[in-house]
């Protein structure tokens, strides 16, 4: 449960602490320990950012990521076990890295900052990637963070050789009968011909296994990986998708993402600049990424649009909230975060908004473009892939709720933008984070602030 953790710098916080309340019959909020201060962290302040948290669900064990450490804490938030991930000689413009080959730029003493914290429940490990030679990731074991294995001999071991903490995003799919699949999305920082824009990678059993993080299918046409044509920043420059967040949901994967794009404003025979919110999905099993889709999503409240995507977080609906939506209260619920407007991605407005998406009424969207583009209406509506408008090719066949394409008609863009509801607005102190549950049938939402708020 992440709150705002870039914005923390070194004290942390522990949002999960903080569903260690009582609810009176009457919904007030009753605080188990009403004199007692928040546990808080401290981490080396020489250091840098905590970057990324996760929670072992089931030890309440905190694994926390920062500038040149992993750290693993108790759940009242004492010191268990550290890792050292850095600092180490390195420069971003070494390709390979100089750990495997050698470079010829002038190497310094380099940050290695966590971008990615995930934990792999079925082989007890934790996978930590970082900014080092060009992004790649340890394999620590859960119970006394021992490195466990580090792959960094192939071209598919670098994931991004962007810095920021957030600009990578991944996603377990776990089997009981094969291997697990990573689902890896990132920035690319104008690097396409060196990283896929998403990919799916190979969770082997073996951590030092010659396979691990190798693309789980890739010959010479095709493989499990979509990477943005170089052409696309002779367009836009700074062409990059943004990863807010991921999951799973049934037969799919699913990823959030913010993106530039060029609009003719109404009047104007000029093109602007803009960001747009997609959800981007795909099949697990599609090894080809036929099935690749994606959505734009916003919010609109009084006339006023909410477009800048800046967290969300993947719920149940609860019996309450579902009768109101007309949906059952095990469907899956999109809690998000919208700022104001859709032109500042690096300064978003203080006006943001919360707003809910029912997941399957976005696939019915889905469902229903991929019926007209395979009927042949239309185009495949993805310029930044394809730089150029290409029309729908017709085929006679079925296409049903877990349809994951075919070598054509992809990848697929929707034009119609999926609206959200808005539940609650913020107008001063823009709302960054966001996590919900279910409790007692009702729909509970945690967001936090620009300021260091938290509302309930």
């Amino acid at each position: 449960l992440i709150m705002s953790l870039a914005m923390w710098k070194w004290t942390c916080l522990v949002s999960h602490l903080l569903l260690s309340t009582t609810v009176s019959p009457l919904g007030r909020q009753q605080p188990l320990h009403p004199k007692r201060p928040f546990i808080t962290f401290t981490g080396d302040q020489a250091e840098g950012n905590f970057n990324h948290l996760v929670v072992d669900e089931r030890t309440g064990h905190i694994y926390l990521g920062a500038v040149n450490r992993i750290y693993k804490l108790s759940s009242d938030l004492k010191v268990l076990v550290t890792h050292q991930t850095g600092p180490d000689e390195d420069n971003p413009k070494c390709y390979p890295p100089r750990i495997v080959q050698t470079c010829n730029e002038p190497l310094t003493p380099t940050n290695n900052i966590n971008k990615m914290l995930l934990i792999d429940y079925k082989e007890n490990r934790l996978i930590a990637c970082g900014s080092l030679y060009q992004g790649i990731c340890k394999l620590l074991r859960l119970d006394d963070l021992f490195k466990l294995g580090e792959p960094f001999h192939k071209k598919e071991h670098y994931l991004s050789g962007v810095n920021e903490s957030g600009s990578v995003f991944g996603v377990i799919v776990s089997y009981s009968n094969m291997d697990d699949k990573l689902f890896i999305a990132t920035a690319v920082d104008g690097k396409p011909e060196y990283f896929p824009t998403i990919s799916s990678r190979k969770l082997t059993k073996n951590s030092e296994a010659d396979g691990m993080f190798a693309y789980v299918f890739h010959d010479e046409f095709v493989a499990s990986m979509i990477k943005i044509p170089s052409d696309t920043f002779t367009i836009i420059p700074d062409f990059d998708i943004y990863y807010i967040y991921g999951f799973s949901s049934g037969n799919f994967v699913y990823f959030l993402t913010l993106q530039p794009e060029m609009i003719s404003p109404p009047g104007s025979t000029t093109k602007e600049q803009v960001y747009t919110s997609k959800l981007v999905r795909l099949c697990k099993e599609d090894t080809a990424f036929n099935s690749y889709v994606e959505v734009p999503i916003g919010c609109e409240k009084n006339g006023v649009e909410y477009r800048l995507l800046q967290a969300a977080y993947l719920s149940k609906a609860g019996a309450i909230l579902a009768r109101s939506l007309g949906v059952g209260p095990e469907d899956d619920i999109l809690f998000t975060v919208f700022s104001k407007g859709q032109k500042r991605k690096m300064k978003s407005l203080d006006e943001s908004a919360l707003c809910i998406f029912v997941l399957k009424k976005i696939n019915d969207r889905i469902k229903d473009r991929l019926q007209s583009c395979y009927r042949g209406e239309g185009t495949l509506d993805l310029a930044w892939l394809k730089v150029k408008d290409i029309p729908c090719s017709s085929a006679l066949l079925t296409i049903d709720d877990n349809f994951c394409g075919l070598d054509m008609n992809a990848p697929l863009g929707v034009s119609s933008m999926v609206r959200g509801l808005p539940i609650f607005t913020e107008d001063g102190d823009r709302m960054t984070s966001v996590i919900a549950y279910v409790y007692k049938n009702h729909s509970l939402a945690f967001v936090g602030t620009k300021s260091g708020k938290l509302k309930k």
